[in-house]
């Protein structure tokens, strides 16, 4: 199975789900499975930020230092067994780009169910440009997220 993380840059929000995901995913011992991210906008070659990187790195042990953002006109879409998006316009300027993948193509929030009060019910909103606190709070999303697809895909 090929999954992957969309978002704008490629440098906050899918990059820290492609890696969780992958070291979730290594720790688990399962290499049947294939995570990548892109940005409907990312300027290639740029990297996660410094505050993305502090966050995954503190709290999650996750490295992004070797995270490059990839566009996501020279990605491996159409490979992907699942898309999973940031947010609902995201997901619609994928749907734009590639209507043939209309069937797996979703909101992150949207595939797994996610629904806690005082978060938004479809977008994970952008941590880029805020303080710490911020990524912290768009990390535990991103986390909760995955761990509710490793259940809905019955990854253990």
């Amino acid at each position: 199975m090929n999954i992957m993380f969309i978002c704008t840059g490629n440098i906050c929000r899918s990059a820290m789900a492609d890696w969780l995901l992958k070291k979730k995913l290594k720790d688990l011992g399962r290499d049947d499975i294939k995570v990548f991210s892109c940005g409907v906008y990312a300027e290639e070659a740029d990297v996660s930020t410094w505050e993305a990187k502090k966050v995954m790195k503190d709290e999650y042990d996750v490295d992004l230092s070797n995270h490059i953002a990839t566009h996501i006109r020279k990605s491996k879409i159409n490979e992907m067994d699942l898309i999973l998006c940031a947010t609902n316009s995201h997901k619609i300027a994928v749907l734009d780009m590639y209507p043939n993948l209309k069937e797996k193509v979703y909101t992150m929030k949207e595939y797994v169910g996610y629904n806690r009060q005082y978060h938004d019910k479809i977008d994970i909103k952008d941590p880029w440009g805020y303080d710490i606190e911020t990524y912290r709070s768009c990390a535990s999303e991103i986390d909760e997220c995955i761990e509710l697809l490793l259940k809905k895909l019955k990854i253990k």
